[in-house]
């Protein structure tokens, strides 16, 4: 159905004030970082073994070396020749180091297959050391696979169900050291998750409430500085806590994000639309095959054969003009194309021909 090839959009603009829909007010938690407390990435490579000979290739370079390498940190001494194992599988081994992180505590971790393994269904993970962008050692993992699926082979035949080469082993890596994070000491900086100055403006003022005049300067669109006092020496921790639980209403662009492959529409809360007549119409277009045994005479030298044939059907719809008066919330615009009945990849098409000539006043994002 080649539906948007067919739209044709006049808009009559008109220029109008939209009253702003009630929003709801976040934690500052919830909308900025402290800069200096973050998580650090650790990744190191390790072996699984005890897999239903659902491992790599048994000739694989890099599971012999590491076999062998294994082995002899046991005091058993082989040749990486001499080793045939399906049951070994070589992986990379991924974690999350937590800021304030004390050497014991239990971090989760996800496996994933870096060779030529089916599945890591029952295997075991050997202790596997976790390096940071230091190359320093900060934790070990090791444990038993929770994979979460299965793959059954019989034959030429197979049964999967999820993805079975990517696996997690909850609490499966033991700090080796404390996390390096340190407090601040002079100043704190909020680092907004979604910049914007409106609401970096927003959350100094509501910090300023909380806090007394001058306790902070928005020092761009994203991040907001609260200078230390004398009076909140050596209870920095007890500040953060203070200005993460203060309230403020972020505010947020205009945005309608469409996905064509899905036919997916999401608009955003602050979505206006201006007045505008829309026309649209589809073209369907119908081919039914209808194979035909074509047979020779009697007597004939032919032969019998299947001859294509194929019909053709073009359906144009008709192509109302439609009148949209001006929304200015989010339910009012979605009552108002939704009285179009257009389907919702005609309403992507509709969207953008309303963006390009001005009239859906938000920031249009297709994927």
């Amino acid at each position: 159905m080649v539906t948007a090839a067919r739209l044709l959009v006049a808009l009559a603009l008109c220029a109008g004030v939209a009253t702003v829909a009630p929003a709801r007010a976040d934690r500052i938690k919830d909308l900025a970082t402290v800069e200096g407390v973050r998580k650090n990435q650790l990744v190191g490579s390790g072996l699984v073994t005890g897999l239903a000979g659902t491992g790599d290739d048994a000739s694989s370079p890099i599971v012999r070396r590491s076999m062998a390498k294994l082995l002899s940190r046991l005091d058993i001494k082989i040749s990486a020749e001499e080793l045939r194992a399906k049951n070994v599988a070589i992986v990379t081994v991924t974690a999350d180091l937590p800021p304030f992180a004390r050497a014991g505590q239990q971090l989760d971790v996800v496996v994933a297959s870096s060779g030529s393994a089916k599945s890591l269904a029952g295997g075991v993970l050997i202790s596997t050391p976790l390096k940071g962008p230091d190359l320093r050692t900060w934790a070990l993992a090791q444990g038993q696979l929770a994979v979460g699926g299965f793959l059954v082979e019989a034959g030429a035949g197979s049964q999967r169900k999820n993805h079975v080469t990517v696996a997690r082993i909850p609490g499966g890596a033991v700090v080796e050291g404390n996390a390096p994070t340190q407090m601040p000491q002079r100043q704190l900086v909020l680092n907004l998750k979604t910049a914007d100055f409106t609401t970096a403006t927003r959350i100094a003022v509501a910090i300023e409430g909380a806090l007394g005049a001058g306790a902070a300067i928005p020092r761009d669109a994203g991040a907001v500085v609260v200078p230390i006092t004398a009076s909140w020496k050596g209870k920095v921790t007890a500040l953060i806590a203070t200005i993460e639980g203060v309230e403020v209403t972020p505010d947020a662009v205009a945005r309608v994000v469409v996905d064509e492959r899905t036919g997916t529409v999401v608009l955003g809360g602050q979505v206006r639309l201006g007045p505008a007549a829309i026309a649209y119409g589809g073209l369907s277009v119908q081919i039914a095959e209808r194979p035909e045994v074509s047979q020779p005479a009697p007597l004939g030298r032919g032969k019998t054969e299947v001859v294509p044939r194929s019909d053709v059907g073009v359906t144009e719809g008709g192509g109302e003009l439609r009148m949209i008066a001006g929304a200015a919330s989010v339910g009012e615009l979605t009552a108002a194309l939704n009285r179009l009945g257009v389907k919702p990849r005609d309403l992507i098409a509709i969207l953008q021909a309303l963006a390009a000539a001005g009239a859906l006043r938000a920031e249009l994002q297709v994927l």
